[in-house]
């Protein structure tokens, strides 16, 4: 296993939509196991995105303090109740927002068996759900972000949104 460079905002390739992934391959399975590595190596971690390191493809690792869960190819099939609250970004490091989420949601995904299950979430694990899905559709949290401005996470500093916004833009 190895860790992964994790892709700063500002490239173009975090506003792509991944492909679906046909066949679970032994390069998929290590793609898996690096992507959970680089995810525990980083600090301030939920959720890890294949864009994020790179990849095209519908995969996206996440920890939200209930243990590593994989997700390949997945769907919300329900969403329901609203929250809102903080969300920062591995690959918008130092930053947050504070954005709206469904509170609920239910989806079907692959696990590294290339079986379909089906996962529930509330609270945070809804929220980190929703977070590493909009990744893999070429969505930033920094799309949803209610107030016209991020926080440094250090000095609670505002930046201007809209600044933000333009940089992951670039290349488009």
């Amino acid at each position: 296993m190895s860790v992964l460079n994790i892709v700063p905002f500002g490239e173009s390739i975090l506003r792509k939509k991944a492909k679906q992934v046909d066949v679970i391959t032994p390069k998929i399975i290590k793609l898996l196991d690096d992507m959970a590595e680089t995810l525990y190596a980083t600090e301030g971690r939920a959720g890890l995105a294949a864009p994020q390191v790179g990849i095209i493809r519908r995969i996206a690792v996440l920890d939200c303090g209930e243990g590593l869960i994989e997700l390949i190819n997945p769907v919300i099939v329900q969403a329901s109740g609203e929250q809102e609250g903080a969300e920062g970004c591995l690959s918008y490091p130092g930053y947050h927002g504070y954005v709206k989420r469904a509170n609920q949601v239910k989806i079907t995904t692959l696990n590294r068996q290339g079986e379909t299950i089906e996962l529930e979430g509330t609270g945070l694990l809804a929220r980190c759900i929703q977070h590493e899905m909009d990744h893999l559709d070429g969505v930033l949290f920094v799309d949803h972000v209610q107030e016209p401005w991020l926080y440094d996470d250090q000095t609670q500093r505002k930046i201007n949104i809209f600044d933000v916004v333009k940089l992951t833009n670039k290349g488009l």
